[in-house]
């Protein structure tokens, strides 16, 4: 009788394994085996991070093995198990791998079919076109669609991370709880002894100190003793951790009425402001977003404040950026003076640490939350929405959503939420951070997310011009190294732009982005199909970017720029000046966040610079979903590609006193996971 060796590999995580019966039966292009029991006795099987073998032999020749179904059956108590893997040797010798890398919870079955990628149009026999059928159909019961909040790309039908699918929630619940995590940074940070102090305000700029963790040559230290310096001011619009705001002014504003004899003693070039603007050496910063924002009402003991600051910048004869005007608000006027470098110390300080402020709401609302973090989720579940496990595209981009939608329910369930733990600290709480993301969704487009357009685009892409972007030149590196490890795989499957127009399951997956995560808006430019094999690739080079080198470039520097709080205040607790010449160094004092807010400022954003445990880098790929040669030979081409970036950039920063690192591929992580 044909005999099947049968290999089961149990994953490693926490709880992966299971006591319950595991039974397997074989699917074959001649007949369907009898139930086995997979059980060794005196042995537990299926441990965690174990790897079975068993013996299975069947009655009757099953021909070609097609499908094989596991079923799991309760043995005592509820019990989940995460199947990685099943290999099978089949009575003639050969090797046929099953991947998984799925949870199977309670009593149930799945059906896998061999590892071989496959488009729909491969796929001849009706028991595997059925089973990609039906696998879709249960999908799509179990990733549904909601609106969150009107006017927000919509998100998983999910109250909170116990309701998701088992696949796609955190192996360990708590390592993703913000309360505790917060909690936990500020007891790292020795900060708790601060919180009874709620409301008290800090004494002077040294007083920050004692709650500000000092390591040994790292940029949040460069940035405590260099950040009233308009040098350090002006290079985080560069490298800081919001560096895709600024922009090449290409006309002066008219709501910004400053002129050549207000700004001429910081123009090096004995030029007229207009003639900088011709030349290209004035630089535009403009936070109208947060103009009619509702400010954090949700402690009637402090009032907040915001500000919709326009900030014009230059650069001077060393190619350095630095602030030259600061307007406050957007409407200019008697009682909204545009404050300059020639004014008194505190004029210019308080006017910098206005912009800065409103630049971390900006940076923590739009750039991080809406462009990273629910961008990403809208492509994970259009991706287990419309695309079978078989499916090439799936098997490429189901690593770079791992934990996305885990983590931005969590952040709804805690972080964002009405209440919730962003209200505590932020001027742009208690609804305000709501409204900015509505507002700013008329300005996500799809040429936005592709980076070097987006660089381009803000006039920002010229490299002798601008020779400090570090942002920019690392981001191209990682973005051509994804695009032509996408190009190469999109060849191996695609043999024509014909077949990318006739793969209705990727054509699904991308209309699922556009007409839900999108709303259907046309203005955002997001394609509702995809026709060439080019187009195809730029698609998966945004989506993988996105998740991964642009989330890092944006996350991961948190505590290195906003640890030093009045380099950038989450909170003002008085208005924008009206008049020059009044301000001292004590009313900024008492402006900037108190001890209270400023600690849990301070645990947040080092609870959200940590990596994951056992975090996954760009080009790592532990899950082989893909078995075939051709693709392992591209993700070592692309892992090469990185290791080389990672080279150059590791070389660069030897010589710099403020090293950029966020960018480089082995601190970028595979997903928006934290």
């Amino acid at each position: 009788m044909p005999s099947y060796t049968v290999t089961v590999a149990t994953g490693s995580q926490w709880f992966a394994g299971t006591d319950d019966y595991i039974y397997l039966s074989l699917v074959g292009s001649a007949g369907c085996s009898e139930k086995h029991l997979l059980d060794k006795p005196f042995y537990n099987d299926f441990e965690r991070g174990a790897v079975d073998s068993y013996n299975v032999v069947v009655d009757d020749e099953l021909g070609d093995i097609q499908l094989i179904r596991i079923e799991k059956r309760k043995y005592w108590l509820h019990d989940d198990w995460y199947l990685k893997y099943i290999t099978l040797k089949t009575p003639c010798g050969d090797y046929i791998e099953f991947p998984c890398y799925r949870w199977i919870s309670g009593e149930s079955e799945i059906v896998l079919r061999d590892g071989r990628a496959k488009l729909a149009c491969d796929d001849q026999i009706h028991i595997l076109k059925q089973h990609r059928r039906k696998e879709l159909e249960t999908r799509q019961k179990e990733y549904r669609w909601m609106e969150w909040n009107p006017g927000f790309p919509l998100s998983i039908d999910a109250k909170c991370h116990k309701d998701l699918p088992r696949d796609i929630q955190f192996d360990s619940e708590k390592g993703v709880d913000f309360v505790l995590n917060y909690s936990k940074a500020m007891e790292n940070l020795f900060i708790n002894r601060f919180m009874h102090m709620f409301q008290s305000s800090w004494s002077d700029f040294a007083d920050f100190e004692k709650i500000f963790l000092r390591i040994s040559n790292t940029i949040s230290e460069q940035v405590m003793n260099h950040w009233q310096e308009d040098l350090m001011f002006g290079y985080q619009f560069l490298n800081g951790c919001n560096p895709v705001l600024i922009q090449r002014c290409m006309k002066l504003p008219e709501n910004l009425p400053v002129t050549t004899e207000m700004v001429e003693c910081s123009l090096e070039r004995q030029l007229t402001l207009e003639q900088e603007v011709e030349l290209g050496n004035i630089f535009i910063v403009d936070f109208k977003l947060l103009d009619g924002i509702d400010v954090n009402k949700t402690d009637p003991c402090t009032l907040q404040f915001l500000a919709a600051p326009i900030c014009l910048l230059y650069k001077n004869l060393a190619n350095k950026i630095v602030p030259i005007a600061i307007q406050l608000n957007q409407v200019p006027g008697d009682e909204n003076p545009i404050f300059l470098p020639s004014d008194a110390k505190y004029d210019w300080l308080l006017a910098k640490i206005w912009v800065r402020s409103s630049d971390f709401h900006i940076h923590q609302t739009i750039t991080h939350l809406l462009r990273t973090h629910l961008v990403s989720e809208v492509f994970g579940i259009a991706l287990y929405r419309q695309l079978p496990a078989v499916h090439p595209i799936f098997k490429l981009l189901v690593a770079h959503v791992r934990f996305t939608v885990a983590i931005n329910t969590k952040a709804r369930e805690q972080l964002i939420c009405k209440y919730g733990l962003f209200d505590k600290a932020n001027a742009t709480g208690g609804g305000g951070h709501v409204q900015m993301v509505q507002k700013s969704m008329q300005d996500l487009t799809y040429s936005s997310l592709c980076f070097p357009e987006a660089i381009k685009a803000r006039g920002m892409d010229n490299t002798e011009d601008i020779p400090y972007y570090f942002y920019r030149d690392d981001g191209l590196l990682v973005w051509e190294a994804i695009r032509a490890f996408t190009a190469e795989v999109v060849d191996i499957y695609y043999e024509s732009d014909q077949v990318v127009e006739g793969d209705q399951e990727l054509q699904d997956f991308v209309k699922d982005v556009y007409v839900y995560g999108m709303r259907g808006k046309k203005a955002s430019g997001f394609p509702e199909s995809i026709k060439t094999k080019e187009k195809l690739s730029e698609y998966l080079t945004v989506v993988i970017f996105t998740a991964s080198a642009q989330h890092a470039a944006v996350n991961f520097g948190q505590y290195d720029w906003y640890s030093w709080i009045p380099n950038a205040p989450p909170t003002m607790r008085a208005p924008p000046p009206k008049v020059k010449g009044v301000v001292t160094i004590e009313q900024i004092v008492d402006m900037l966040p108190d001890r209270g807010r400023s600690c849990w400022h301070l645990g947040a954003v080092w609870a959200l610079s940590q990596f994951q445990d056992n975090e996954l880098f760009l080009g790592m790929y532990p899950e082989e979903h893909f078995i075939e040669t051709p693709v392992k030979e591209a993700m070592a081409r692309f892992r090469k590609k990185l290791d080389t970036i990672v080279s150059v950039i590791a070389e660069r920063n030897k010589k710099k006193k403020l090293p950029y690192y966020y960018l480089s591929p082995d601190r970028i992580p595979n997903s928006v996971a934290i």
